[in-house]
């Protein structure tokens, strides 16, 4: 189905670009694409790059991907919330730990 550009937002656009490319693209490319479709008219285009690109990153719909490359989330696997969570578990029993060595020493002493 045809997207509607010129009334769809620059997240929207850029969304869609994405989706039909199927890789990554670098921001500047994708950007300046979504500048293009929305025939959006632009004064100064280091204005216009600066504005769709902190669309872009507010939006969590996407995923930098290092090296100037923005995809979609989607095509991520989600992280593993246990990991990190387990993590933050274990350095909060070695912190209790130490402390209760802690108290047990001053206790001898």
């Amino acid at each position: 189905m045809a997207m509607d550009y010129e009334n769809s937002s620059e997240a929207d656009v850029a969304y869609h670009i994405l989706s039909e490319e199927g890789n990554t693209m670098h921001y500047k490319e994708l950007v300046l694409k979504v500048i293009e479709l929305k025939h959006k008219p632009v004064q100064s285009l280091a204005a216009a790059i600066s504005e769709v690109y902190t669309l872009i990153n507010m939006d969590s719909r996407f995923h930098y991907e290092g090296e100037n490359q923005w995809g979609l989330t989607g095509w991520n696997p989600p992280e593993t919330k246990r990991t990190h969570a387990a993590s933050r578990a274990s350095s909060g029993a070695a912190k209790n730990k130490r402390r209760n060595e802690s108290m047990f020493e001053s206790i001898q002493e």
